[in-house]
């Protein structure tokens, strides 16, 4: 063949393959432009048939060029909404959102198949709500078709690709947020099928993990290969083969996860065997890994975490949590310290049953290290939180100091050398009297401690303990303290015990030394509650429990002296400090004397005298009764200073107590109990006691506690020149239940006087603007409160007398109205020269005896019945003058607010509410 031949061939070739070139890179732009309004349509189509949420984007383009060589649809700035009860909030928001579509059912099927999808720089903003519904539910369900029809489906994918993305999951019902930026997924399988087998990779820049609001996991960096088994039609994921790599710590994880009705199914297994400690500590959180810095580590670990169960948050079902901690051969030094932890062994099993930690189980079976020749062996075995049975053996000889070193451990100094050998077997149940049988001695010397919250230390810290019981129980437990002291900002504290039977408690004990409280308290820091000034003890407590309950004080040896000075209490409770500015108990058996308490809180002042009884049984058992007997007297009193700045809300008393169903806006959850180990008496006196703009002068008052049972007895004062005295008991029935019964008497009230003086009477009897004269009072009532401390209605039972004289009225609407009916003028303003009224009060009711008056020459009589909520039952005549021989009967209906009057005799008795819970 000659060369010019071989030349026309070469040239016919490259000339078809240009052309075939050209009709294919024509083709790649102008099929998109062809079938773009196919798509296009296709795309509402399938958004408005298969989802359930809005769907917005700005654009819409179509290219082989975007993701080649994949023909793909773009939709740019997409936003996904999602399902209620999320409906109005984002669900998916995207830069780009690109589908890629088959190019064969362009041509050949009557619907486009959707086969990939990809999106980029995208946040998928995951939310679950306490009752466990979620915003992801936006794919229409469907009933399963046949496989065979699968081709006809227009969504078949087989890719997902995930760019440059952040995800944040918040459930509200599991308490578990998750975060994960610089977000990168492929995913690959034939998605369109009902079961499918799912191959990922995934990476993540960023993870944070959050559980009830503590952080587990923060800024993590985490590579996965996963391959997952997903079922569509029951919304399954079978985890068989992942390997995940978090920072160094590699990580097997397999389980699977099924989504419920109203909550989940999970069965996770995740293990990470025979890694280094070094790693595990890369996948701590962020303060660990500062710590890491500067520590060398060394060792095996091996790790198993489970989570097994269904969570129904609204049936309060949790899975039970198991994880397993091991560590061999470790060894721990920081900062390179001379004296490095070796020999650390670790072996923790935790269960925690339906996520409740009160059914934890924690069975240590090994916990270990030395230094050098000092060693830490120990074991102990968990279960339960209320009535724990634990199994525990303990064998230190350890220098603090030097441990704390070794770890790191910095914003706490902790010296001493510890030397304890203890070994605790059984149940500890105080109700049933079971303490774990128990041998061991705990002795520390040369102890030293100092916090980041006070700047000087507690030094010479020594402690020697003994604690032994072999039966198990509350009467053989025997606890010797001898010695234990420490020195605080120079002075010393001392302090020896014996104690034994604590049923029974045996006690002798011996305290000396001065502590400055403010400096001692802030050492240890507590929020809501700070404390100062001094105290100075000097004890000697030796006696028998049950001789100071029978009263054998002459086999009791408690002497001695408290001594305070300044002690200032600051609460979150109180609005001001309460400050003692001097007091001295003096012990002398089983009684606690007050001497000459002065204290004082805002512009309050108190000066209290008296004792405590039986303080030590009080305090050390439950069944002990504390006794005591105050004086305490003030020049002024300021009530208002106590009051919190933050108030319940209110509640409108109803006729009856709250149903079950009722709810109310006070946040009082029950009536106040007294408890019944108090029995104490409170005598007070107060020159001036100001309450809410009241101004009370001479306030006395008798108080005592007993039984459960509060008693005041000749409590009074005096406002504005009238002498009112009260008594009553009070005693809690149940929690929410109260009995109690009052008794008042207020002589020569007057009206005028208080409505000009008295903020709260003119609040509360609006009507006495034009009224004046004088009210005595002289009244008894008892009855039941509910758990608002509000009165029951049909509960109260009671009657008294109340007295007027010189009374006049303007503008009462009941005398208004008689007056109209009657066409008596003078009726609507009437004056009363002196009235005794006389009522009773039960179911309800108040029934008012028959009372007579005159005034301008008529002679009025009253009588009837009005309940407690305001209708009346009145029947009144109207004497005409001028001996009243002659009268007009009356009958007043209706209510306070809007009387009815009417001529005749002639009345319907009000309906009786009783009492249900009498």
């Amino acid at each position: 063949m000659t060369t010019s031949k071989k030349k026309s061939i070469v040239l016919k070739i490259l000339k078809y393959l240009g052309i075939t070139f050209v009709v294919i890179i024509g083709l790649l732009f102008l099929t998109p432009i062809i079938f773009a309004d196919k798509i296009k349509e296709q795309i509402k189509k399938t958004a408005n048939e298969k989802l359930s949420a809005e769907l917005n984007y700005s654009d819409v383009s179509v290219s082989f060029f975007h993701h080649f060589p994949s023909l793909t649809l773009t939709l740019s700035d997409l936003n996904l909404n999602g399902s209620a009860p999320y409906t109005k909030e984002k669900f998916i928001t995207a830069k780009e959102v690109s589908f890629g579509i088959n190019v064969a059912s362009l041509v050949f099927s009557k619907t486009v198949k959707i086969d990939q999808i990809y999106l980029s720089n995208s946040f998928i903003n995951v939310k679950v709500n306490e009752k466990g519904e979620a915003n992801y539910n936006i794919y229409k369900s469907s009933k399963p078709s046949d496989p065979q029809d699968s081709t006809e489906t227009a969504l078949k994918l087989e890719r997902i690709e995930i760019l440059n993305s952040k995800i944040i999951y918040d459930d509200q019902s599991t308490k578990v947020h998750f975060d994960a930026f610089g977000f990168n997924y492929l995913g690959k399988g034939d998605l369109n099928k009902s079961v499918f087998d799912l191959y990922s990779k995934a990476k993540i820049e960023k993870l944070n993990i959050v559980y009830e609001n503590e952080p587990y996991l923060m800024n993590k960096k985490v590579d996965a290969d996963l391959i997952t088994k997903v079922n569509v039609n029951s919304l399954s994921f079978f985890f068989q083969q992942n390997n995940l790599k978090i920072n160094q710590l590699l990580v097997d994880f397999k389980g699977k996860f099924d989504f419920l009705k109203d909550g989940y199914n999970m069965d996770f297994v995740i293990k990470s065997n025979n890694s280094k400690l070094y790693d595990v500590f890369t996948a701590l959180p962020p303060k660990y890994i500062t710590w890491l810095s500067k520590a060398e580590l060394k060792g095996n670990t091996n790790l198993l975490l489970t989570l097994k169960g269904d969570y129904i948050a609204s049936q309060n079902i949790a899975p039970e949590l198991d994880l397993d901690v091991k560590i061999d051969s470790g060894f721990v030094n920081y900062n390179k310290s001379a004296f490095p932890v070796s020999n650390l062994n670790l072996d923790v099993k935790t269960k925690v049953p339906n996520l409740n930690p009160d059914l934890v189980d924690v069975d240590a079976k090994n916990l270990s290290l030395n230094i050098n020749k000092d060693y830490l062996k120990s074991k102990f075995h968990v279960t339960g939180v209320n009535t724990p049975v634990v199994d525990a053996d303990l064998k230190a000889k350890i220098d603090l100091g030097k441990l704390m070193t070794a770890l790191g451990i910095s914003n706490v100094v902790l010296k001493g050398n510890l030397d304890g050998d203890a070994v605790v077997n059984g149940k500890f149940d105080q109700k049933n009297r079971l303490f774990p049988k128990t041998k061991g001695t705990i002795n520390l010397e040369n102890g030293y401690l100092k916090t980041p919250y006070y700047p000087n230390p507690i030094t010479n810290i020594t402690i020697k303990s003994n604690i032994d019981n072999q039966k198990g129980t509350y009467d053989d437990l025997k606890v010797k303290l001898k010695p234990a002291q420490f020195t605080f900002e120079g002075k010393p504290v001392f302090v020896e015990a014996d104690l034994s039977n604590f049923d029974d408690l045996t006690y002798d004990i011996k305290a000396k030394g001065e502590l400055d409280v403010n400096k001692i308290y802030k050492v240890f820091s507590q929020k809501g509650l700070d404390l100062d000034g001094f105290v100075k003890a000097d004890v000697v407590l030796k006696g028998k429990q049950s001789d100071a309950e029978k009263g054998n004080y002459s086999k009791l040896h408690n002497k001695g002296t408290l001594e305070l000075r300044n002690i200032g209490i600051t609460s979150e409770y109180l609005p001001k400090k309460f400050i003692i500015k001097e007091g001295i108990f003096k012990i002398n058996q089983d009684k606690m004397y007050f001497n000459n308490f002065l204290a004082s809180y805002g512009k309050s002042d108190f000066t209290m005298n008296g004792y405590l009884q039986n303080v030590f049984n009080y305090a050390t058992t439950n069944t002990g009764v504390l006794k005591g007997s105050f004086k305490s007297s003030s020049r002024y009193i300021n009530v208002d200073e106590f009051m919190s700045e933050t108030t319940a809300g209110t509640s409108v008393t109803e006729n009856s107590a709250p149903k079950p169903e009722e709810k109310t806006e006070n946040t009082q959850s029950g009536v106040i109990i007294i408890p019944t180990n108090l029995n104490l008496n409170f005598t007070a006196n107060a020159q001036k006691v100001n309450f809410d703009k009241l101004n009370l002068q001479n306030a006395t008052g008798n108080l005592s506690m007993k039984n459960g049972k509060l008693t005041m007895q000749n409590t009074g004062f005096d406002l504005i020149g009238c002498k009112v005295t009260m008594n009553a008991n009070y005693q809690a029935v149940t929690p929410k239940k109260a009995n109690f019964d009052y008794a008042i008497k207020a002589t020569d009230f007057d009206i005028k006087r208080a409505y000009n003086e008295v903020e709260v009477f003119r609040k509360m009897a609006s009507a006495a603007e034009k009224a004046q004269g004088i009210v005595s009072l002289d009244y008894q009532l008892k009855g039941r409160l509910n758990a608002n401390m509000e009165p029951v209605y049909p509960s109260l039972t009671g009657g008294g007398t109340l007295s007027v004289k010189d009374v006049k009225v303007r503008g009462l609407k009941m005398f208004t109205a008689v007056s109209k009916e009657t066409n008596s003028e003078s009726m609507k303003n009437p004056d009363l020269s002196k009235v005794d009224i006389k009522t009773t009060i039960k179911n309800n009711i108040m029934t008012v005896e028959r009372f007579k008056f005159k005034f301008a020459g008529f002679r009025p009589r009253i009588e009837g019945t009005t309940s407690l909520d305001g209708k009346l039952n009145l029947k009144m005549r109207l004497g005409l003058p001028p001996l009243g021989i002659f009268g007009i009967p009356l009958t007043v209906t209706g209510t306070q607010d809007n009387p009815k009057i009417k001529v005749g005799k002639k009345t319907q008795d009000l309906e009786e509410t009783k009492d249900t819970e009498e």
